[in-house]
């Protein structure tokens, strides 16, 4: 059983509609955070607000969620969240909570569902009650891959999580994954879910592409993920991290980050272990996001979460 570990001030949590849904991941008392968007096609909110020449210093959530475009809406249920427990920055008697979100696009239905005000709201109030579980839940719960020959061909994914750790700290990655290509494993290459063939193989996604055979370029794409470290980061190092977490998509998902995608890597600092090679941190990104896509697509991962007890800054 693979050991996920978390700053003790952060909580994760998944609600969903049955079709869709969303994650949210909670720092209430606000965390450095920077974010690296990629593809032709992404739906994001205060993406922005992440770079390091704005003056934001904190973020309070992010938020991953399914229902393309709609499910931005999830966003303001979080918001709602924070607010009324006293999170946010402080302005004219008020509290503006900053939170981030990304969608993957996940609408396979005839009729429309997406990720509401109260499904983000009943994600947070999950979030504080119980340990996150993994695979088809929250944002991964409508997510597939290997959709190039059509939803018929694809197979089922979701949201996975790893954690890496070196030089004293340590990187954990939540990833959805919802790729038009297929999912490979680094090591031995093989694909682990993908793009299947009318007998049940895996048809090799991006070798048809070059080949011509592309069948169908389908909008329903999308990995987006986010990075939580307990090392100390200034703002540019970061969004760094969050940079070096695509990286690990690139190693695992083929093809990703094309105009059918809007691949989006959030990244969270909130401890104080210091870092005494940053090189080193960029490199468990990578990795931890790698593992984190192969249990994406596991219908077998279990994993259990190890909250530290280390103040956060």
């Amino acid at each position: 059983m693979s050991e996920i570990r978390l700053p003790k001030s952060i909580k994760i949590g998944h609600a969903d509609n049955g079709h869709n849904g969303v994650t949210v991941i909670l720092c209430p008392k606000g965390c450095m955070g920077g974010a690296d968007v990629r593809g032709g096609g992404p739906g994001t909110r205060e993406t922005d607000l992440l770079s390091p020449t704005k003056a934001a210093q904190k973020v309070h959530a992010i938020v991953l969620t399914g229902g393309s475009a709609y499910g931005l809406e999830s966003a303001c249920g979080v918001m709602d969240w924070l607010s009324e427990h006293g999170y946010g920055l402080a302005v004219s008697g008020k509290r503006v909570p900053i939170v981030p979100a990304a969608v993957i696009f996940d609408l396979n239905e005839k009729q429309l569902y997406h990720p509401d005000i109260a499904l983000g709201y009943a994600a947070c109030e999950n979030a504080m009650r119980t340990a996150p579980e993994w695979g088809s839940v929250g944002v991964g719960k409508g997510a597939t891959v290997g959709k190039l020959r059509g939803m018929k061909y694809a197979c089922k994914s979701g949201v996975g999580a790893a954690t890496v750790s070196v030089a004293g700290a340590y990187v954990t990655a939540v990833v959805a994954v919802n790729a038009l290509g297929d999912v490979r494993d680094p090591e031995s290459g093989k694909i682990v879910a993908g793009c299947r063939n009318k007998d049940g193989s895996f048809a090799f996604a991006e070798k048809k592409i070059l080949d011509g055979e592309y069948f169908k370029f389908l909008t329903g794409n999308t990995t987006i993920g986010c990075l939580i470290t307990n090392a100390k980061l200034d703002k540019v190092q970061t969004n760094k991290l969050a940079s070096a977490g695509h990286n690990g998509l690139a190693r695992t998902i083929y093809p990703v980050h094309t105009d059918y995608d809007g691949d989006t890597l959030f990244a969270l600092s909130s401890g104080r272990a210091p870092v005494l090679n940053f090189a080193l941190l960029q490199m468990a990104a990578t990795n931890a996001v790698e593992r984190a896509v192969l249990s994406a697509v596991s219908a077998t991962s279990e994993m259990t979460v190890v909250y530290d007890n280390e103040e956060e800054s």
